[in-house]
């Protein structure tokens, strides 16, 4: 088959989310209203014709496996390929537990007999789960082939930053350089995104597993990058990747503007998520809910103004919602105040609270809390 496979990493990784990874992986962090951010890439995977998908998970896995369930979804449920969920080091010997994740390359050789054995397509795709981006991928693997390289990287056309992998290109769009841990911008960001033949792949990470290697930034692009044709796929629309409880607010924030739900949601690539039954919200008629995303089965009494607001959410008479994001079955009690907050799942604001984030640096409420 010459299409695509595709393989998403969801796994731990050090950074600024707080509470909002105490239970679950960066893949699953709802997003949107309705969405988990592992949504946009499975969605992208499947809107390329892609019908084989393997996600590599480890860490705290329940909300990502609640999530996906068969992967019926995003029509990926299959009696052969479809979903397939790889726990990165169950099959390794020798680690005495769940095991670290130190890079891509030693969590694809966990996985090798899967590369080997269930890869019926000639190319894949791997990506991260944590990456906001409609981005059609059939037109990645077109640019692949047409160009001849070993890998080819999406990448964005602003500068890479503290934090990103930076790709540095020559005037054919050949990566002729790969850097990190920038001191000042330069280059082109990374979006981590990377399509090679099924072939390659398994060489690659053989070849790593023999040698004591792991990283697929340091050890394949960095030191192979001599060897190997690594070419850039340039991406000129929106992409957010979310690190930072600053960046998720920020990049929630942004789904009210309609431009960027533009991009993010066009009906030629639609982002598919799970299906919750749930009845229509309600607004009361003394209630305002103004430039706000508010999905099914909430009951808005008060006032919503700026906000994100996800399923089953309860906004009581009096109470002011402005600048915030409240997770699923969330309760604002009566006249209880609340701006630039973040709450996770079945928080409770007592009667008559105030609470004053700022929009640099919104409050963050943990799940179950009570105030």
């Amino acid at each position: 088959m010459k299409g695509m496979h595709g393989i998403i990493f969801s796994y731990e990784k050090k950074t600024g989310l707080r509470e909002l990874i105490d239970h679950r992986i960066h893949g699953s962090i709802p997003i949107g209203g309705e969405y988990r951010m592992v949504d946009f890439m499975l969605s992208n995977m499947v809107n390329a014709g892609i019908s084989d998908v393997g996600i590599i998970m480890q860490g705290k896995c329940q909300s990502m496996l609640d999530h996906l369930g068969t992967g019926k979804s995003w029509d990926l449920s299959r009696k052969r390929g479809g979903l397939t969920l790889l726990p990165a080091f169950a099959y390794m010997e020798g680690r005495g537990g769940p095991g670290k994740f130190r890079g891509k390359m030693e969590a694809l050789s966990g996985v090798l007999n899967y590369l080997e054995e269930d890869i019926r397509q000639d190319y894949v795709v791997l990506a991260d789960s944590d990456l906001m981006v409609n981005l059609p991928l059939d037109d990645v693997l077109e640019q692949h082939i047409a160009t001849g390289a070993d890998i080819t990287c999406v990448c964005t056309a602003r500068a890479g930053e503290m934090g990103d992998t930076c790709f540095i290109l020559d005037e054919t769009g050949r990566i002729v350089d790969t850097m990190s841990d920038l001191q000042q911008p330069q280059g082109s960001a990374g979006l981590s995104i990377f399509v090679l033949s099924k072939e390659l792949l398994i060489r690659l990470v053989r070849h790593c597993a023999a040698h004591n290697l792991y990283s697929l930034r340091r050890d394949v692009l960095q030191g192979m990058g001599k060897e190997l044709h690594l070419h850039a796929y340039i991406w000129e629309g929106y992409a957010a990747r979310i690190n930072t409880i600053r960046g998720y607010y920020e990049r929630s924030m942004e789904l009210l503007d309609p431009q960027v739900r533009a991009q993010l949601f066009c009906p030629q690539r639609p982002i598919y998520a799970k299906e919750n039954d749930a009845g229509s919200t309600y607004i009361d008629p003394t209630g305002v809910c103004v430039n706000s995303l508010i999905a099914d089965g909430c009951d808005i009494q008060g006032s919503v103004r700026n906000s994100i607001i996800f399923r089953g959410v309860q906004v009581e008479k009096g109470a002011q919602v402005d600048g915030c994001i409240l997770f699923k079955n969330t309760v604002v009690k009566k006249d209880a105040v609340l701006r630039n907050v973040i709450a996770d799942k079945y928080v409770v604001f007592r009667e008559g609270c105030m609470l004053m984030g700022h929009e640099h640096y919104p409050m963050v409420l943990g799940r179950g809390s009570v105030v």
